[in-house]
């Protein structure tokens, strides 16, 4: 992304960023004079998501960060806070798992981990982001849902649930953080080309998902997008694989 004066000193910080759409939207940021925060639970790749921001000309800091562990995520978002000066301009949930089985062959175990990851998530990392987004720059704060978030499809009962959850969550806060100047906004990708579709049954046509990037450009579009314009609700352009585009099985 070129720089403008209105880009530099973006304060940001985004969970699950060390690939995928977390990493994406890391770099659609990364410009002289921005502080970013990559957090996921694999050093070894936010400490290279980390270089890649460097070598753009902004700061990074890479932290280590199980979103499912509110005292990970407290000992992460003090370290966050430090290095971006007590203040965030965006926050990004990204931070998902993803599975595919039908509900009667669901473990507990499964629906458990969905439900930590994808909304437990999202409400640790909120909370004890509040008071650095108060203190932020026409402070943003982005949870990423799925076009799942809006429409169900078959063998996926727990990711469903958890990503209409994560709609509600949005649509409260939205409501209870505006006075204090914080917007909130529910991004809604469909299926994009990333590492989380390696381990799911069935031969997902990768060619027809969104890229990281489409989806990144989004969210860089709406922090920028002028007063007035309603970031609510982010969709991605043209979605080309949908819940509705079944895999076709192994």
């Amino acid at each position: 992304m070129p720089e403008s004066s209105g880009e530099s000193g973006r304060r940001v910080l985004v969970t699950g960023a060390g690939r995928g759409i977390g990493r994406a939207i890391a770099l659609a940021f990364a410009v002289p004079g921005a502080r970013i925060v990559v957090a996921a639970r694999t050093a070894s790749e936010i400490a290279s998501v980390a270089e890649e921001i460097e070598a753009a000309g902004a700061r990074a800091l890479p932290v280590r960060m199980d979103v499912t562990d509110l005292a990970s995520v407290e000992h992460g978002m003090a370290l966050a806070l430090e290095f971006t000066g007590g203040a965030f301009d965006l926050v990004v949930n990204n931070a998902g798992a993803f599975t595919v089985v039908p509900f009667e062959e669901m473990s507990p175990a499964t629906w458990y981990r969905l439900l930590a990851v994808n909304l437990n998530g999202p409400f640790h990392v909120s909370l004890l982001a509040l008071e650095g987004l108060a203190r932020g720059q026409r402070a943003h704060l982005v949870n990423v849902s799925s076009v799942a978030g809006r429409m169900p499809f078959e063998g996926s009962s727990a990711y469903c649930a958890t990503k209409y959850g994560l709609r509600g969550l949005s649509d409260v806060l939205r409501l209870e953080w505006k006075e204090r100047g914080i917007r909130v906004s529910t991004l809604y990708p469909g299926a994009t080309d990333t590492t989380i579709f390696d381990d799911v049954p069935g031969e997902w046509d990768r060619s027809q998902m969104d890229r990281p990037e489409d989806v990144a450009a989004v969210v860089h579009a709406a922090h920028f997008a002028p007063d007035g314009v309603d970031v609510a609700d982010l969709d991605v352009p043209e979605p080309r694989l949908t819940p509705d585009s079944r895999p076709t099985s192994d």
